[in-house]
């Protein structure tokens, strides 16, 4: 496992770190924006500031981060969503065990989902997104 973790991974894991923290500015903008002013259900909202917070990140991981080529971007962009879908299912029922079994605050449970799916995306993109 320790070779796997190399000094080249963890400046890309530090990298994606910051392209994520913009992507909880986007997340979390957002989620506010559509939750509290347009009063679209908090689940549904939540889903509209994850997938603009998942197209911002690929674009700046992309070009940043992991520094793609890759000619096939509809691929690309269509594999990193796949696995952006997937975390975004991990994100939402980590939010709906912390609010209804837990009673946590919608928006604190939602910062802790995002830790959890960072680090599954930063793998599963490293690993199968952007080879």
């Amino acid at each position: 496992m320790m070779d796997f973790l190399t000094q080249d991974v963890l400046v890309k894991f530090m990298k994606f770190g910051a392209v994520g923290a913009t992507g909880v500015v986007v997340d979390f903008g957002f989620t506010w924006l559509s939750k509290e002013k347009f009063q679209i259900q908090k689940y549904v909202a939540n889903c509209i500031g994850f997938t603009l917070a998942a197209t911002s990140n690929y674009f700046l991981n992309r070009w940043w981060t992991f520094q793609s080529n890759n000619p096939e971007l509809a691929i690309e962009y269509s594999r990193f969503l796949f696995f952006s879908v997937i975390g975004l299912g991990m994100n939402t029922m980590v939010i709906w065990y912390l609010v209804t079994k837990r009673s946590y605050n919608f928006y604190l449970s939602k910062l802790f989902a995002i830790g959890i799916v960072t680090v599954w995306n930063f793998f599963i993109n490293l690993m199968y997104t952007f080879v």
